[in-house]
């Protein structure tokens, strides 16, 4: 019995904020201060639950919760007083637990990569540096596609960019956003508790598999297919 076809390898594409560095409260707190300067006050926790969406998809759904209305010029002026506010804190910024040991066994393994984020190059590109990645590290940020998240192009792009059939690959992320995105683009989902989910909404979302950051899932890498060489 072996003419059946190869495995093809597995390939990940992580989602950036609250998967491999430690910035979605920078997030939080760079959203509120920039609606803050519109005089819309919002709690932090209502602000987290949107983290991960697209930038606009994110200012609509929370001003359809206060019922207030922007105009486009004024939404793309939030959105850039919130990178602002976020290049501001950037300083304060790590990379998750296991996330550098992640990507270095991964490469170690052949086994190919790439970041796929909502954040525009301007915010995203900083991670670079701080995960020890070459400037041309495969990234594609919402600069590059029509839609974000919940749609599917950053990872069908991401997986464009790895030249892999998109049902071959795993998506990584923290979010129920990136895992709606995982399940339209076709591709598995696994989930992080590390962007402050939790495990039911994760799964919810369809996750087949819930770690709770880069490092524990770098010690069940076994589980999603990824083996040493024979």
């Amino acid at each position: 019995m072996d003419d059946f076809p190869e495995a093809p390898t597995p390939a990940f594409l992580f989602d950036l904020d609250g998967t491999l560095i430690d910035s979605v409260y920078q997030h939080v707190i760079a959203w509120r201060q920039a609606l803050s300067g519109l005089g819309i006050d919002l709690s932090v926790w209502r602000i987290h639950r949107r983290i991960g969406m697209s930038g606009g998809l994110f200012v609509n759904a929370l001003l359809r919760e206060t019922g207030l209305r922007l105009t486009q010029e004024q939404i793309d002026a939030l959105q850039s007083t919130h990178a602002t506010a976020y290049e501001q804190q950037a300083g304060s910024v790590r990379p998750l637990p296991g996330a550098v040991e992640l990507l270095t066994e991964l490469t170690s393994r052949g086994v190919p990569w790439a970041i796929a984020t909502s954040g525009y190059a301007r915010t995203a590109r900083l991670a670079l540096g701080l995960l020890g990645l070459p400037e041309d590290a495969p990234m594609v940020t919402r600069d590059m596609v029509r839609r974000a998240k919940p749609d599917p192009d950053l990872f069908l792009a991401g997986a464009a960019l790895l030249r892999v059939n998109p049902a071959h690959a795993m998506v990584v992320g923290d979010s129920i956003w990136d895992l709606l995105a995982a399940r339209r683009a076709g591709a598995l989902g696994i989930g992080l508790l590390s962007g402050g989910y939790g495990r039911d909404e994760l799964e919810r979302a369809g996750a087949f598999r819930v770690y709770a950051d880069p490092a524990d899932m770098l010690d069940r890498l076994d589980e999603l297919g990824v083996r040493q060489s024979d």
